[in-house]
């Protein structure tokens, strides 16, 4: 295919996390994203490398026969919920097919786990409790425009008055803002001249409580049209260096006075909103940054207070506006309480005595919900705002055993004095970094929780792991963004030691220089069928093919922990390769 050509084909099936495999009549394979499979698209091919095109999606032919759910009039314009024509079943078997088939990639034949059905969200719709609307215009020079950006555009934003996954409460806080600035003629930042005031709208709402926070972000500048100023040589000069500093060019060029009645015109508008929730804050945040990114360069309170009250598992938690907390509140239960489970299992005091350390802790949930149950916690955060809610809410629970540090995780651990008999991980989407991967498997603790939220930096991560000597015991999905691409995995890790690998129950009496087991070692089998056959094989398929040929194995050797774990059978090129180190070692 060569770049530019426009064609059409049908989605065979959807990669992680939206990369669509079209298949064209003439056979050709190109990667499309935002598709469903069994749609018939349209679309531009835009990057052809080393025979492999991807191509953007144009329009959808045909609908897909599983697409027979309802959708909001936004779908399919705004960027959010690729998959909201889907029914939620199907939703949550695109996702764990996705998330099975990377984590049987990156585990291979290594051991033998159990994989967990995936778990669904209390809600499918109306679920998130934090949104970041954007401002803008929906086409070039049109009126302004408050909500989320158009897929696949970086300029345009759909004004979502009718998005389904939040509540009415949102929507009407968004309409009644948009009206207010739309009313006041104020202009939105333009991303590409660095000029204009609105820049976001940032709404928080607790599920449990029904308390709302507000906030509005603008830059400093004034709000009128300043490119239509021509400006001189000087301040040429000057706007440039604030750019490179990543500085809008006219920030601090506001009137004062005038933003004052302009901002307290927009909170007297919220404030006679008929609202289900309570409005306990009206925020207002300035960022002058070029980078287009929610940013704290200063919040001031126009009403009420700049935090409030959640509620999870039993556990309160007091939240700021940019204070990292679960989307998704009652999803949130859900996969805290999946990660409690792997981690006590079946033995509620198995940490009583121990020192867990949560690594990545946000404000740390983690922590709080198993400091009841343990010794102590420690959790590490780079955000140290993160890490005084984190504090406060532990104190705010009546829990005296937990501690939080702020810094890099990589950074971080060398400071700490008390070694951890648990870990906790729960990194950012990019996973953990490799140097600090290695500070955390040379605890050489027993047990591991792993909480992703990008399956790919899983992945990456797990083969490390295993390659170190961890073995996967248990996977499991939970679905905290219903209508989406994205899905949180939860994995329990052990320490798989030399006593745990095999178990052989011989006679001593019986046992002599020439017994098949001390021919060679499950190592030395390894070590062969790699240099003779460039393979590797696993201590289980050793095993396998050592009980085929009669070779007497401990009966306790390599069994999966439960009776649904998925237990991997050796290629028929593997077994060959096995019996030759078999023969060579003349054990059979």
């Amino acid at each position: 295919m060569k770049k530019g050509q426009i064609a059409e084909g049908n989605v065979t099936t959807v990669e992680f996390p939206n990369k669509g495999i079209v298949m064209t009549d003439e056979g050709e394979r190109v990667i499309v994203k935002n598709t469903i499979p069994g749609q018939r698209v349209s679309f531009a091919v835009n990057k052809v490398r080393k025979g492999k095109a991807e191509g953007r999606l144009l329009e959808t032919v045909k609908k897909s026969p599983r697409e027979t759910a309802d959708t909001c009039r936004h779908f399919g314009q705004c960027g959010g919920c690729t998959y909201q024509s889907l029914p939620y079943e199907e939703q949550l078997k695109i996702k764990e097919t996705q998330v099975r088939g990377m984590i049987e990639q990156a585990i291979g034949d290594a051991c033998a786990y159990e994989f967990l059905p995936i778990r669904h969200s209390p809600r499918v719709l109306a679920y998130r409790n934090k949104m970041e609307f954007s401002f803008g215009d929906e086409y070039k020079d049109g009126p302004l425009a408050l909500g989320m950006h158009k897929r696949g555009s970086f300029y345009d934003i759909v004004t979502v008055e009718d998005c389904r996954i939040v509540d009415g409460d949102f929507r009407a806080i968004l309409m009644a803002t948009l009206a207010y600035f739309r009313e006041q003629e104020i202009f939105f930042y333009h991303r590409l001249r660095h000029t204009g005031y609105l820049r976001h709208l940032l709404v928080r709402k607790a599920v449990k409580t029904g308390e709302i926070l507000v906030d509005l972000i603008t830059t400093t500048q004034d709000w009128r049209n300043v490119q239509e100023q021509e400006p001189d040589e000087r301040a040429k000069i000057e706007a440039a260096l604030l750019e490179k500093q990543g500085r809008c060019p006219h920030a601090g060029t506001v009137n004062e006075e005038k933003e004052k009645q302009l901002l307290a015109g927009w909170k007297d508008v919220l404030l006679a909103l008929s609202l289900e929730g309570t409005l306990k804050g009206v925020l207002h945040t300035k960022n002058d940054s070029v980078a287009d990114v929610v940013k704290n360069e200063g919040t001031e309170v126009l009403f009420g207070q700049d935090y409030f009250y959640e509620e999870l598992l039993g556990l309160r938690f007091q939240i700021s506006p940019f204070s990292f907390f679960q989307t998704n509140s009652l999803g949130a239960e859900v996969l805290y309480s999946t990660a409690r489970e792997f981690i006590l299992g079946d033995n509620p005091d198995m940490l009583a005595d121990k020192t867990v350390y949560d690594l990545y802790s946000g404000t740390g949930t983690i922590a709080q919900m198993l400091a009841p149950v343990c010794k102590k916690v420690v959790g590490v955060e780079i955000i140290e705002e993160a890490v005084e809610a984190a504090k406060e809410n532990a104190a705010l629970n009546h829990l005296d055993n937990c501690e939080f540090l702020a810094g890099d995780v990589l950074k971080v651990l060398d400071t700490i004095e008390e070694r951890p008999d648990y870990i906790v991980l729960d990194p950012p989407r990019d996973g953990i970094h490799p140097k600090a991967l290695e500070k955390i498997i040379n605890y050489g603790v027993d047990h591991m929780i792993y909480i992703s939220c990008k399956p790919t930096s899983l992945a990456r991560d797990l083969e490390v792991l295993l390659a170190r000597g961890y073995v996967v015991d248990k996977v499991q999905c939970v679905d905290m963004f219903p209508n989406t691409v994205h899905v949180e995995t939860v994995v329990l890790l052990s320490q798989q030691k030399p006593d745990d690998t095999i178990e052989i129950d011989l006679d001593l009496d019986e046992l002599d220089a020439t017994s098949a087991e001390l021919k060679a070692t499950y190592q030395e089998i390894k070590d062969y069928v790699l240099k003779e056959f460039g393979l590797k094989v696993s201590s289980l398929y050793i095993s396998q093919v050592k009980r085929k040929c009669g070779i007497e194995v401990g009966e306790n050797y390599n069994l999966p922990k439960s009776e649904n774990a998925r237990v991997p059978q050796c290629p028929k090129e593997k077994e060959d390769a096995i019996k030759a180190a078999l023969k060579y070692y003349a054990m059979i």
